[in-house]
This record gives C-alpha cells, sequence and structure tokens, in this order.
C-alpha cells in the first residue's frame, strides 16, 4: 500500500502476530520462511555492514548460509575487503529486506571466525565450478582484465579435473552473533510496526522494546 491508501482500507496498527513475540529467534525462522515462498530470488540474501580502518562504511549483498542461536553465519575470502575490515573491527550490521512481504530484519552484533571444520564442510557442499572459482579469484584486488581471470579458472580447473577440489587456506566464513534484531513491517500511512530485541551479551536474556515507526 502507498500513503494515498484510503483510511477505510487501513490494517490494525496493533497487528497482535509478531510484535507479540517473546523471542527473535523463532520469529526470525517464521519470517524467512515465508520469505522463501514468496521472494522470486535470494530470499536468504542480505546487506552486510563493516567499517574500514577511518571508520567508513562498508556495505555489500552477502548470502547467508545458515543460521541458529549462536548467530548467522556466511562465506567469503578472508583476505576481501569484508575479510580484512571484520578482522580489524569484528562487529558488524545485517539488514534482510523481503519487498514481496514489506518486511525487513535488521541486525547488529559481535563477529567471530567460523571453525576449520565449518568452513570445510560448507565448501564441500558447493558446485565444482564455485569451488574453482574461489581458488582462482583474488577477491577485492584489482583485475587485469575478464580474460586473466578466465585463464586463472582454467588453470585451477585443470589442476583439479579429478577428485573433489579442497577448500582454499585464504576463504572462510563468519559468524555473527546478535546483541540487537529488529523486525519491521510496513503499515498503511508509515504508521509501520517495529519491535527491536535487545542483550548486553550473547546468552543472556532478551529484553524486547516497541519503536515508533
Amino acid at each position: 500500500m502507498t500513503d494515498t491508501t484510503s483510511m477505510k482500507h487501513q490494517t490494525p496498527l496493533t497487528s497482535g502476530d509478531f510484535t507479540a513475540a517473546d523471542e527473535p529467534f523463532a520469529l526470525f525462522e517464521a519470517w524467512l520462511n515465508e520469505a522463501i515462498k514468496s521472494e522470486p530470488n535470494d530470499p536468504n540474501a542480505m546487506a552486510l555492514a563493516t567499517v574500514d580502518p577511518d571508520g567508513l562504511p562498508d556495505v555489500r549483498m552477502v548470502l547467508m548460509k545458515g543460521f541458529d542461536t549462536e548467530g548467522f553465519v556466511f562465506y567469503s575470502h578472508i583476505a576481501s575487503q569484508k575479510g580484512r575490515e571484520l578482522a580489524a573491527n569484528p562487529k558488524a550490521a545485517l539488514l534482510f529486506h523481503w519487498k514481496s512481504l514489506r518486511r525487513q530484519v535488521r541486525i547488529r552484533g559481535n563477529v567471530t571466525p567460523v571453525t576449520d571444520a565449518e568452513a570445510d564442510a560448507y565448501f564441500a557442499t558447493r558446485p565444482k565450478q564455485a569451488q574453482i572459482g574461489a581458488w582462482a579469484s583474488k577477491q577485492s584486488q584489482e583485475l587485469e582484465s575478464r580474460f586473466a581471470f578466465e585463464q586463472a579458472i582454467a588453470k585451477v580447473a585443470a589442476k583439479y579435473v579429478i577428485g573433489e577440489v579442497p577448500r582454499p587456506p585464504g576463504w572462510s566464513g563468519w559468524r555473527i552473533t546478535p546483541l540487537r534484531i529488529e523486525f519491521w513491517h510496513d503499515r498503511p500511512f508509515r504508521l509501520h510496526d517495529r519491535i527491536e530485541f535487545r542483550r548486553d551479551a550473547a546468552g543472556q536474556k532478551w529484553s524486547k522494546s516497541r519503536m515508533y515507526p
């Protein structure tokens, strides 16, 4: 709906559904499952925000590859720009935006590397061409030409034409352990519903606040 929607079609400000939730992870899972059914592409896509050494924010889209009560996991190259920024300042923010549902979830928290076993297990599930690309790409470094990249891919592909492709030593993952999780749902006339869950440290009990839109 837009701001020109007739008032007689307005939905109640207090919906009595997600705003009554007392724990964020189950609510996130329910919203994600709905997004999987309605989003045309990548319902697990999330914006990842970090900061560089000068404090300048950086944001890019990545794919969440797992979540539980410990946090939200994604994978990439350790030497990439985000990898370097997370090594220097292991804090991050995430944003899921599901346009088809008119919902978003904002997450802020601390970041830790996943274990080697976790990274190995996920890397083994990737398509072989993606595994080869992880070896060939010097992510975030300047690339001479597309042809140079294709040559690097061909060289790695020839090396692993038979057998499994091992995980590159410079490729791994991170887990964002949330301290803040905000759920936002669109309402007519910008009278949106927002609730925020907060805690001071992992493992502590969540507190919940309803926020002005």
